[in-house]
């Protein structure tokens, strides 16, 4: 099962509201990462809104937030921008395409001529800072944004806002170093007095330790005093990162050519595919009574009362290929050492499993999908959803 942490996602949202306040800008909750909507009353002090990936998020938004909702996606169609316009408060295309075919049907809806709706235009400052290709979109050739040569020249009537999303787990450096690109290229459209907002997108790791977050202040004020803008930020892992667990049975142990296998009740591929396009190593722990107590700073997000854990290694005598149970050669989540053999029903515990995981997760080979479970302050826990066969068969057909 999924274990969130409601006191843990608090920690983080309470940093990033002094984030926001410190720098005067304003940060909402990216649905892509994190969309557990049951949990959006413990955040909604704290944040801004919530933004959205196309319709469906940001109806999520709406609904269950009820602040801002802010919405971007690669290409929208006639009724989806239809539907947007009648509740989102920013609407930004990812094409100068996109925006001309929609334009004259977002101008003269009357939530934009009173000022409700603004719209934006994702750019693309050609500026690659992460290491993962797959999380690149400032490669050559990529779909995702307007360079500055594709901007020059074009008629941005009813545009008041830029957008760019070109960071992934990083810090504040990063960020440093895509700001001073997008000076150099879109700088002159954002002193422009049509622009009332940037949008620097995610992928700031700002509840990390070692996160710089006086270095984001100072850019992000910066920027404010700059162009005259409104700044917003769109973090979704930095929300919901260290706050949650993913709970797994050791179904079966065996041997193949002297590599030894557990196989689990739970699955990368179906439950963490991260884990395989990422790709990263999870930290996993075993639980067992027997063992002594793990100090806390090597315990998972999410412990239950009476249980020791033991982090795995990556090494020893007791060194396991952990598998999921699909059909997939490859649904394999690395190999961990163990303090001991590993026995059918050990419980072991894979760590920071909120983000990028239930939003991602799939009934693949009809494996049954873990619970979602909420752990309140008090240590109690309370069950949100269960899934069965019907879940599987009704999402076929």
């Amino acid at each position: 099962m999924f274990v969130i942490s409601i006191p843990a996602l608090q920690r983080n949202t309470a940093i990033l509201r002094g984030v926001k306040e410190a720098a005067d800008c304003r940060l909402v909750l990216a649905l892509k990462g994190f969309a557990c909507w049951k949990t959006f009353p413990y955040l909604r002090e704290d944040l801004d809104g919530c933004c959205a990936s196309g319709l469906w998020e940001a109806r999520l938004a709406r609904n269950h937030f009820q602040k801002h909702v802010l919405t971007y996606s690669p290409a929208y169609d006639e009724a989806e921008v239809a539907a947007l316009c009648e509740f989102t408060q920013h609407l930004d295309f990812n094409s100068l395409s996109q925006w001309w075919r929609f334009r004259d049907q977002v101008l003269a809806h009357p939530r934009f001529r009173s000022g409700e709706l603004l719209c934006g235009l994702r750019i693309n400052p050609e500026c690659s800072t992460g290491a993962t290709p797959m999380y690149d979109p400032c490669a050559a050739g990529s779909r995702l944004g307007i360079t500055a040569g594709q901007l020059a020249g074009a008629d941005l009537t009813g545009i008041s806002g830029l957008h760019f999303h070109t960071l992934c787990e990083q810090n504040s450096d990063a960020l440093e170093t895509t700001l001073a690109a997008v000076e150099e290229k879109f700088g002159h459209w954002l002193r422009l007095a049509q622009f009332t907002y940037l949008n620097m997108g995610g992928g700031h790791w700002i509840t990390q330790p070692f996160y710089d977050r006086e270095r984001l202040v100072r850019l992000v004020t910066q920027t404010r005093e700059r162009y005259g803008v409104e700044v917003w930020l769109e973090p979704g892992e930095a929300v919901a990162i260290n706050s949650g667990v993913l709970r797994a049975r050791v179904m079966d142990v065996m041997e193949s050519a002297g590599q030894r296998h557990a196989i689990l009740s739970i699955s990368a591929t179906a439950h963490m595919p991260d884990v395989l396009e990422m790709p990263y190593r999870p930290d996993v722990f075993l639980v067992d009574a027997t063992l002594p107590a793990a100090q806390p700073a090597a315990q998972p997000a999410v412990c239950f009362a009476g249980e020791n854990y033991h982090l795995a290694g990556t090494s020893g005598p007791w060194l396991y290929r952990l598998g999921g149970p699909t059909c997939l050669a490859g649904d394999v989540l690395g190999e961990f050492a163990f303090p001991r053999a590993l026995r059918v029903g050990d419980t072991l515990v894979f760590d920071d499993m909120a983000h990028y995981t239930m939003v991602k997760t799939t009934l693949f080979n009809g494996v049954k999908h873990p619970s979602i479970v909420l752990q309140h302050a008090d240590g109690s826990l309370e069950t949100l959803r269960e899934f069965g066969y019907e879940d599987f068969k009704n999402r076929l057909a």
